[in-house]
């Protein structure tokens, strides 16, 4: 929902009209122009006790509550980084692999942090998820070895079937993300009970015929998950189980936001804590909940969410009760970077006490909240700091940490005008304070990409046209814009082609401002002040799942191979290009039976280029790419 949501707010944009320009702004304190100060930094607080976060949690959702309850309060999550160099190098695709094969991992932000993804391989087996279902795929026999069905783990006051979406794997575990539906008994409405939709992480054991070892449900909605080595943390967000007076039938709004407010005074403090349920192979139950000790909240929250961080060793023998983490906040963008896991919160949404009880953009100027959390330990993450910056992310690319210093870019809004801005962040005791940055980019334009490679940004915006900004960000007290690009259409990814080259996938558009179709384009940044564009290649009327979700793109440095998913009005396929120092050509296109069959990913396993689909995966010869095998799921 989330990742569409996105797709179709940049066709939207695009189709808006004309822009003017802006000369950047720089400083270490506020901006000029369009583009004052960051907000004010805030840091989070425990609590004292479970009476005084029951106290706090009431009175902060009494507040927030209207006639209608909380009100339009929607699921975050998807399906649902420029750092440390390990075993995955995300400029190449190339994962480390067994002697004598290489093979692509998934297409990730940060080198040696893996993120879920549908389809995993370790370059001898390959796994993805179909129906419901993992398979296991032999990558020497092209065979299918395991498949096992994966459900709700049983009938648990009514919970359903699990609706899995994306896994993690390290060595023989697979940690299978997804959902699950169940009925709370522990509320006093006319029924007795109310929906809740919970995060479900299943461990699968794949040394021999793949089984369940493990699996965890807890209340909330799944956000994002990373995993450095066989560590796993999964991010989740949860609203407050009350169930609300019937207050249809009172004559006034002041009335039935009063009501509302009295099931907030009497509901427990277990409302608001996630409840959470671990089972280990056997099917061994262990019921628990987050413990009031485990929450922390900022200086100002509305208590109509909990943010909680769960961590999970894959090589265990269960999951255990994921030993959680939980902030009186919500949040909808996770980065990490290996001893890094950031959670953004945009606070553009807020709920808002009053006669509506609607969810409603928020007064003044937007802002996002972050939370960083020490990850560097194999347990429990340990919250560092806390900041605020104004305007919102586009998503987790906008984030990278580097020499202790987070850059963020937003786009804000102010006076009815747009412009975006690169913040730098440092830690300052439990605070992240401003250091410096650059702001006034694109003036009524927002941002539609960026990537922070080492010291260096680039920052795509776009109405009209595609302004691709290079940022020099060597000094964290003076970012500076050194270079600036402006081309029809714009880049929806940005990725490292090696080289001082620099890939970018999105849409051609006209002089208007009109899209037209996909394109690929490969700048020359070499000289960060003179950015070009060396190469296009353009597919009339087409769009990729790329574009919104990096995982869908591989780039295979030692073939120079590019493949991304299109559709089009034609039959749906991965378009296959070679990528030279100053050139783009198409070596063809792969696709799956059936006419409307939607290619999602694709992969390298030795020679071979892999793609999968829900109807099945075709082998075929990265070379030539002629077709070697097809396995139907």
């Amino acid at each position: 929902m989330r990742r569409s949501l996105v797709a179709l707010s940049a066709l939207c944009v695009a189709l808006s009209g004309c822009t003017g320009g802006t000369t950047p702004t720089t400083g270490s304190s506020s901006a000029q122009g369009a583009v004052p100060g960051p907000a004010p930094a805030f840091k989070l607080v425990a609590f004292d006790s479970c009476e005084q976060l029951l106290s706090s949690l009431r009175d902060a959702a009494a507040e927030a509550v209207g006639p209608w309850g909380f009100g339009g309060v929607m699921w975050r999550g998807g399906g649902i980084a420029d750092g440390r160099a390990a075993d995955f190098n995300s400029a190449t695709g190339k994962a480390a692999a067994p002697p004598g094969q290489e093979f692509s991992g998934t297409n990730t932000h940060e080198a040696g942090v893996d993120e879920p993804d549908l389809v995993k391989t370790d370059g001898k087996r390959i796994v993805t998820l179909a129906h419901g279902s993992l398979k296991v795929i032999d990558a020497a026999s092209r065979t299918v070895t395991g498949s096992l069905t994966l459900d709700g783990g049983g009938d648990v006051e009514g919970k359903r079937a699990a609706n899995v979406t994306e896994l993690l794997l390290s060595g023989d575990r697979a940690l299978v993300l997804g959902s699950y539906f169940r009925v709370s008994p522990s509320v006093d409405d006319a029924s007795g009970k109310v929906g809740v939709s919970g995060a479900q992480v299943t461990l699968v054991d794949l040394a021999g015929a793949p089984k369940v070892i493990g699996r965890f449900t807890i209340d909330g909605g799944l956000v994002d998950a990373r995993q450095v080595g066989g560590t796993a943390r999964v991010v989740v967000v949860s609203r407050p189980q009350i169930a609300f007076p019937d207050t249809s039938r009172l004559d006034t709004d002041e009335a039935r936001t009063a009501a509302n407010r009295s099931a907030i005074k009497a509901a427990p403090v277990d409302s608001w804590l996630p409840r959470w349920t671990a089972e280990d192979g056997a099917g061994k139950r262990t019921d628990g909940r987050v413990d009031c000790g485990a929450v922390s909240r900022p200086s100002s929250y509305s208590a109509t969410a909990m943010l909680t961080v769960l961590t999970f060793d894959l090589g265990g023998a269960a999951l255990g009760g994921g030993d959680p983490v939980s902030v009186v906040a919500d949040g909808d963008t996770v980065y990490a970077n290996g001893p890094s896991l950031y959670i953004a919160n945009d606070q553009r949404w807020r709920v808002m006490a009053g006669a509506t009880g609607k969810r409603v953009a928020s007064p003044g100027r937007p802002s996002t909240q972050i939370f960083k959390f020490d990850i560097s330990g194999a347990g429990r993450p340990r919250f560092t700091a806390s900041g605020e910056v104004p305007g919102w992310l586009l998503n987790q690319y906008s984030m990278s940490e580097w020499d202790g210093h987070l850059r963020i870019a937003t786009t804000d809004s102010l006076d009815n005008t747009t412009s975006s801005a690169v913040y730098v962040l440092r830690l300052n005791g439990g605070q992240l304070t401003q250091a410096g940055h650059v702001g006034g980019l694109g003036r009524n334009e927002r941002i539609y990409s960026v990537r922070f490679i080492g010291t260096t940004g680039y920052v795509v915006t776009f109405r009209q046209t595609d302004p691709l900004y290079t940022l020099d960000l060597r000094d964290p007290a003076a970012p500076k814009v050194v270079g600036e690009l402006k081309i029809p259409g714009y880049s929806a990814y940005l990725h490292p082609a090696g080289d001082g080259r620099l890939l970018g996938l999105g849409q051609d558009a006209t002089a208007q401002g009109r899209v037209q179709g996909m394109q690929v384009s490969l700048f020359d940044v070499r000289d960060p002040a003179r950015p070009a564009r060396v190469a296009q290649h353009q597919q009339k009327g087409g769009s990729s799942e790329a574009e919104y979700d990096p995982h869908a793109f591989l780039y295979w440095a030692p073939l120079g191979l590019l493949a991304v998913p299109v559709w089009n009005d034609r039959q749906p396929s991965v378009l296959v290009l070679k990528v030279g120092d100053a050139a783009i050509t198409e070596a063809g296109t792969i696709t799956h039976p059936g006419r409307f069959t939607t290619i999602r990913r694709s992969l390298i396993v030795g020679g071979i280029l892999w793609t999968v689909s829900d109807q099945g995966l075709k082998a075929t010869d990265a070379a030539t790419l002629a077709d070697q095998a097809w396995i139907a799921l």
